[in-house]
């Protein structure tokens, strides 16, 4: 059982096991499996039936799914495996109008219904529902396209602040930029990794950079249901949001909008569009971090806050590398929240304790 006390100036962080446990970090595989995460970009799903295979969190969950889509319609997403003798259906994106295994010949409609099997005449109570295959929610933000394996918290619930706040700007417009999306591996725990990134605590002492760009003094942090929010002041007007009246941040310099959306996605806003970041946890002590840029305006790409993000990443990936090496130690057990910095870092620990302790 995990305990984080629900007032911050009282609360001690997650304790050292949270990082360090094998046991802890294949139980966090039921929490994740209860939450929503990233499936696929919804560019090029357009036109024409199709299949395409994708795992959830791989290297983690490994859970094989397929998108699929009709000419028309909302892209599905059903298990990419046989409900036969479990081979794999689809190995790479293609264009189709039935799935068919190529083990022993059953069929499939694109939404995943039992079609057809060669040879099982004279089966009892077959086919049957679990003959199917299953079908996961989907659902759509900015073209990006996201499931869940089991029943999870409401995407309005997980996703619905950050929408709203950001609905000012043209999301539907943004191109995702392949040059610009790059996946990172950090060896340390994905905990630490989701630690530093929930509070700009750290901006003055790691990222000189950054620091140039943003007000430390007006750094600003928000807490949601399901996520939270860092909003970074911008001390340059010429690398800013043009916000609109009547917009609950109407009048602020914001240099950038930072989102962490529970457990484990960041969308990073900057006047030239997103940044979107998916922590993958790999091992106990190794950690995908895959970056994917969507672009609004590429005329302000080289200056403000979203400016040099590998860069930033590197500082981020050396510090966190380092307390990797630093939560090994007998000395350290659990530490304190800074009441004013680490708002976002206590509600990040205060909902896994609570996801944990409810599996």
């Amino acid at each position: 059982m995990f305990d984080i006390d629900k007032n911050i100036a009282k609360a001690e962080t997650m304790p050292r096991e949270f990082y360090t446990s094998t046991d802890v970090f294949e139980h966090t595989k039921g929490l994740f499996s209860k939450s929503w995460q990233f499936l696929s970009n919804t560019e090029g799903h357009k036109g024409f039936p199709f299949v395409s295979p994708e795992f959830i969190l791989p290297g983690f969950l490994n859970e094989p799914v397929l998108i699929t889509k009709e000419s028309d319609g909302m892209p599905k997403c059903v298990s990419n495996v046989c409900t036969h003798r479990a081979n794999l259906l689809v190995n790479e994106a293609t264009k189709c109008h039935e799935i068919r295994c190529k083990y022993h010949g059953r069929r499939f409609t694109l939404d995943g219904k039992f079609k057809s099997m060669p040879s099982f005449d004279g089966v009892e109570n077959f086919p049957c529902d679990r003959d199917n295959l299953t079908e996961l929610k989907v659902e759509l933000f900015a073209g990006l396209m996201f499931t869940s394996i089991k029943p999870a918290p409401s995407f309005k619930a997980v996703f619905g602040a950050m929408i709203n706040r950001m609905s000012f700007l043209p999301l539907e417009e943004m191109t995702f930029d392949q040059e610009r999306s790059k996946d990172f591996e950090v060896r340390a725990h994905w905990g630490l990794y989701c630690d530093n990134y929930l509070e700009g605590f750290h901006i003055p002492f790691v990222h000189p950079g950054l620091n140039t760009e943003l007000s430390f003094g007006d750094y600003e942090y928000e807490l949601f249901e399901q996520s939270n929010l860092q909003i970074g002041i911008g001390k340059d007007t010429d690398h800013v949001f043009d916000i609109p009246k009547g917009h609950q941040d109407y009048g602020k310099k914001v240099a950038a909008y930072y989102w962490w959306v529970y457990p484990n996605m960041m969308f990073n806003f900057y006047p030239w569009g997103l940044s979107f970041n998916i922590v993958d946890p790999v091992k106990l002590d190794l950690t995908k971090v895959s970056f994917k840029s969507y672009v609004l305006d590429a005329s302000k790409l080289e200056g403000g806050a979203g400016a040099e993000l590998l860069e930033v990443e590197k500082e981020d990936e050396d510090i966190v590398e380092q307390a990797q090496k630093g939560i090994q130690s007998s000395f350290y057990h659990r530490g304190r929240y800074s009441a004013s910095m680490e708002k976002c870092v206590h509600h990040f620990h205060r909902l896994m304790a609570k996801g944990l302790n409810n599996l």
